[in-house]
């Protein structure tokens, strides 16, 4: 099937379909994954301000555009951060809000993606922020708001809110063949959401698996290109995560081929409810949906 490079949100903006996450990604080490993401050809970039790389990534986008400001251009990248738990509540997520514009201002005046980082938090905290990032957008300072790992009922709950205006446009939620939350998918197919696949290389967890290992074969790609077509031929905005420059230029590597969906289908396990991050070990059923 044909993966598209771009989709359009329900914001009215274009997101690429692939990216580079900076989880987990050294401070010391997210400047230039991020610089050589870009010159490699990535123009997504997923941060998060409990990362404490934030700045960091911003740095090598503008060491990106500064190398080459006629050609590298601000609005060619598409920017994400997000608000954990503890900025969560209107105030708290305003300020939170203002200090991702004040380490990305010398490059530009917005952020192109701003997220809910997780549920857990309570209702009120939750609604206050979706609250600040609604005035947010609507000032221009964040062009598209969203949600990460939540389920339905965290949805239906914001839906179902007085003050809702403004339709999340993302959910980002770990999916990949051993984890595929088939009812969560569902739900936001029919509300018109995108969703964003963390963890697509299950944190190379499951790499010696039998089925994979036959589709590398098979494809000659390796098993994080198989994971990364897979997840992209599923419709999903994929995010794999790599610190190793070399494999930055491989994982993006995916537009050359195409899986079968007889394959597609042979690698998922509908059975399996394999979690690889740490946010939902804690309950695995939590986030599904």
């Amino acid at each position: 099937m044909s993966v598209p490079s771009t989709y359009t949100l329900k914001s009215g903006y274009k997101i690429p379909s692939i990216a580079i996450g900076v989880f987990k990604t050294p401070v010391d080490e997210a400047t230039a994954i991020v610089h050589k993401a870009l010159q490699v050809g990535y123009r997504h970039i997923d941060s998060a301000q409990i990362y404490k790389n934030e700045k960091q990534s911003i740095d090598g986008i503008a060491k990106w555009i500064k190398e080459n400001p006629e050609n590298n251009k601000r609005e060619d990248v598409f920017f994400t951060t997000k608000i954990f738990n503890d900025d969560q509540g209107y105030e708290l997520a305003k300020a939170a809000i203002e200090r991702s514009l004040e380490n990305i201002k010398d490059i530009s005046s917005y952020i192109d993606l701003v997220l809910i980082h997780s549920p857990r938090t309570d209702k009120d905290r939750r609604l206050g922020t979706w609250k600040a990032l609604q005035e947010y957008a609507k000032a221009g300072k964040i062009h598209t708001i969203g949600v990460s790992n939540f389920g339905a009922r965290h949805l239906d709950e914001l839906y179902a809110w007085e003050g809702f205006e403004i339709p999340p446009s993302i959910n980002q939620v770990e999916l990949h063949p051993w984890l595929l939350r088939e009812n969560l998918v569902k739900y936001s197919n029919e509300k018109g959401i995108v969703l964003e696949a963390y963890a697509p290389l299950v944190r190379g967890q499951k790499f010696d698996d039998p089925k994979l290992n036959e589709l590398s074969k098979k494809y000659g790609k390796t098993p994080a290109q198989i994971l990364i077509r897979w997840s992209l031929q599923k419709g999903f905005v994929t995010l794999p995560k790599t610190a190793n420059l070399d494999r930055l230029a491989s994982n993006l590597d995916v537009f050359n081929f195409e899986l079968s969906q007889e394959d597609v289908d042979y690698l998922s396990d509908p059975e399996s409810h394999y979690i690889s991050s740490l946010l939902s070990k804690d309950d695995p059923t939590e986030f599904e949906g």
